[in-house]
């Protein structure tokens, strides 16, 4: 297999982002760390005491790093810096990133890349509030190898008290976000004490220094082991071939694959691999690596599109929960539309809904409808188009995004799919060489015969709204009227029709597609169809409506969730906060609402005659009756 020089680098060495607050030691205790290992060029420690010599500025080992005048002049770390240093073990690709609240976005970038992290205390002030957001940042961007150097030992008399209270607070907090701190090591960057070797000053502490504690970390599983990811960055014509480029994201490939892009859901097998200053021929290659690739057939392929074997796909859909750090200047709220980047693919997403701001200091949720600059939040994003994305806990480099607003980069976050299903299934055409059937009967000779048109009342709401007995009474009413209607729920869908679906996201959303499309050929048939299913996923719906047509109506029977506990005469909810029901709407698993529904019934506030009234009064406007 072909290995690029990069490639086989990146194998041999730790990335590992050093953070933490403005003005605890980070790039002194860095400066120091190069000089023990000895990483520094010869002259380089000579030239910075000249330097400080003539600026009449006493000698800081910060400046070994800190490379731009500003930074000089004022001690704070603007830009990442990229520094590399060895052990006896292995290398080390050290990020710099900036600890200045107003230089998050540049200690994000830095971080995204990241291994393992580095996170500096100062002795003196202890565990500060961007102390604990910079933990919380490297908990979002999935870092689980964490090593706490508390610096500035010197200035509190090497006190074992001191380093023990700061152990414990940053132990617990971290602790909670489910970050393992594997050591907690107190330091004095200016003297050298315990970066590389002991420290005579601090006898009471027997743990490793900063450099036997980063030898220790384990490096991550290597991407190679996960599925295949390639993300495609364009394709282009070499003399009659169309060669598809990319980056390999994770896993591996081989000339003869076959491979599936989503989310156009095509497949193709490999032909040949192209590779740039590579021997050739290539037969495979793995992450890490970018590639060229052509194809058996010539299927549109284009950016944004994701590769990977047929067998084990990213997740495919247009809704999903996210983690985001926000950096933009104007607050985030539900509504707002921003450009969301994930590997190669862009597109328009929407915040469908803010379910928590989270306070970074003690991890309570903040009472607010907006997150403002530097917030944390748990949010559900709702895309224009189908992505093709993977959970950040399966896979964190097809589980990393960054959203944008015009040309500025205003938050970053982690995916997660809990309570959404994929999408896949429900959107693959698998069906070859059909064709329509030609019906000899009209939809107006179905109205001549039956006196209506045919209709979809979908009744939606959360369990305990009261659909079901809505549903049951319409159909009583209008069948006394003349119509020929039917109900639709869940006793006589999954006895039959569904049972051997269960009640995962997936298979809920599967049993809803089902629904809709008998509901669908009723339609054709000239009947009214009543469906009475909580149905929550919006998507879901807004197939069940492309299904039916014009014939569709969704009509939201409204009751808040407390009123909704309060009717459970079976017990649901209160199991399902037990924790016995998984994937309880409402509770565990999320309700969509709609956004423009035809009919809104609030069950809440009104009787179920008057409930079954407006409907009927609905039906009677809006579905054609012809019989006297």
């Amino acid at each position: 297999m072909a290995v690029t020089e990069a490639v086989l680098q990146a194998r041999e060495s730790l990335n590992v982002v050093i953070v933490g607050h403005v003005d605890h030691g980070k790039s002194t205790l860095v400066g120091r760390l190069l000089h023990e290992t000895g990483a520094l060029p010869e002259g380089k420690i000579e030239a910075i005491e000249a330097m400080c010599q003539r600026r009449g500025m006493p000698f800081e080992w910060a400046f070994v790093t800190d490379a731009f005048q500003p930074e000089r002049d004022q001690g704070v770390t603007i830009d990442v810096s990229y520094i590399r240093f060895r052990t006896a073990r292995r290398g080390y690709v050290l990020i710099d990133a900036p600890g200045h609240r107003e230089f998050l976005k540049n200690m994000v970038s830095g971080a995204t890349g990241s291994d393992a992290a580095l996170l500096v205390i100062d002795a003196v002030e202890g565990v500060m509030d961007l102390s604990r957001r910079h933990g919380y940042l490297l908990h979002l961007l999935g870092l689980r190898e964490v090593v706490v150097a508390v610096t500035k030992m010197d200035c509190v008399d090497y006190a074992a008290e001191r380093f023990a209270a700061i152990e414990d607070e940053i132990r617990g907090y971290l602790d909670s976000l489910g970050i393992n701190p594997i050591f907690v090591i107190p330091v004095s960057g200016r003297d050298g004490d315990n970066i590389a070797g002991g420290s005579s000053n601090m006898p009471w502490y027997e743990g490793p220094s900063v450099v036997e504690a980063l030898d220790r970390l384990q490096a991550p599983p290597p991407l190679v082991d996960l599925p295949l990811r390639l993300a495609v960055q364009d394709v282009y014509r070499f003399d009659a071939r169309r060669i598809i480029a990319g980056r390999i994201e994770s896993g591996r490939l081989s000339v003869g694959d076959t491979l599936l892009f989503s989310p156009s859901n095509k497949t193709a097998k490999v032909k040949s691999l192209e590779g740039w200053n590579l021997p050739a021929p290539i037969h495979s290659a793995s992450a890490g690596q970018s590639i060229g690739l052509t194809l058996d057939e010539q299927i549109f392929v284009e950016r944004g599109e994701v590769a990977s074997h047929v067998d084990d796909p990213p997740v495919e859909t247009n809704v999903f929960r996210a983690r985001i750090f926000w950096l933009g200047r104007k607050p985030l709220g539900v509504g707002d539309c921003y450009t969301l980047k994930l590997a190669t693919a862009s597109t328009s997403v929407e915040v469908q809904s803010l379910e928590r701001v989270i306070d970074t200091d003690d991890l309570s949720t903040l009472d607010t409808d907006r997150v403002e600059r530097n917030g944390v939040a748990e949010v559900v994003l709702r895309a224009r188009a189908m992505l093709a994305l993977d959970p950040f806990s399966k896979n964190l480099r097809m589980g990393r995004f960054v959203l944008f607003d015009g040309y500025d980069a205003v938050g970053g976050g982690i995916i997660s799919m809990e309570g959404y299903p994929d999408q896949r299934a429900l959107v693959t055409v698998k069906s070859t060489n059909v064709q329509v059937v030609e019906h000899r009967i009209t939809a107006d000779m179905r109205l001549a015969r039956g006196g209506h048109r045919g209709a979809v009342l979908w009744l939606t709401g959360l369990s305990g709204s009261g659909k079901s007995t809505l549903a049951i009474e319409v159909e009583r009413r209008l069948f006394n009227k003349g119509y020929q209607v039917y109900v639709l729920d869940g006793d006589n869908i999954r006895r039959g029709l569904n049972t051997n679906l269960g009640f995962s996201p997936e298979d809920r959303a599967e049993n809803i597609r089902r629904v809709g499309e008998v509901a669908a050929l009723l339609v054709d048939a000239g009947c009214v169809v009543i469906t009475a299913f909580i149905s929550p996923y919006r998507s879901d719906r807004e197939r069940a409506r492309a299904a039916a047509g014009s014939a569709f109506h969704e009509i939201y029977i409204d009751a808040d969730l407390e009123t909704c506990e309060r009717r459970d005469s079976k017990g649901l909810y209160k199991r399902a906060r037990a924790g016995e029901i998984p994937d309880f709407t409402g509770v565990s698993a999320p309700y969509e609402p709609p956004e423009k529904a035809d009919l809104v019934v609030d069950t809440g506030d009104t009787t179920v005659e008057e409930s079954v009234q407006a409907i009927l009064d609905y039906v009677e406007k809006h579905i054609e009756f012809t019989k006297p």
